[in-house]
């Protein structure tokens, strides 16, 4: 069983940065591939990016966070990081950290493939 607790969420102006974290509990970190998603109101949870197993070779991210964003991973301290810049209104969320030790057909980008998940960090950009 996996423990993922998120942190680094707050209020930033558009424009601004922030960087969450997710922690692990799992000795064996480093076989396990993660992801960020994230959940407005009224919206579904969505793939934001995904890093997979050990160093982390491969990297995906959604379009609209692609170039803005960077997910990295330090298996040293068990923790997963997304690097957000360039923040806008709308990524306005509650963001959630995942993990699975599969590699699924969804390359890591549909909720359904992760078995673990955090409690969820809130982000807020302000216009």
């Amino acid at each position: 069983q996996v423990q993922l607790v998120e942190s680094g969420g707050g209020l930033v102006q558009a424009g601004g940065s922030l960087r969450l974290s997710c922690a692990a509990s799992e000795g064996s970190f480093g076989t396990y591939v993660f992801g960020w998603f994230r959940q407005a109101p009224g919206k579904e949870r969505e793939f934001v990016a995904v890093i997979t197993a050990w160093s982390g070779v491969y990297t995906d991210y959604a379009d609209s966070v692609k170039g803005r964003f960077t997910i990295s991973r330090d298996n040293a301290k068990n923790t997963v990081y997304l690097q957000m810049n360039s923040l806008k209104p709308e990524d306005t969320a509650v963001y959630y950290c995942a993990a699975t030790s599969n590699w699924g057909p969804s390359a890591g980008r549909l909720a359904v493939d992760y078995d673990y998940w955090g409690q969820g960090t809130q982000v807020t950009v302000s216009s």
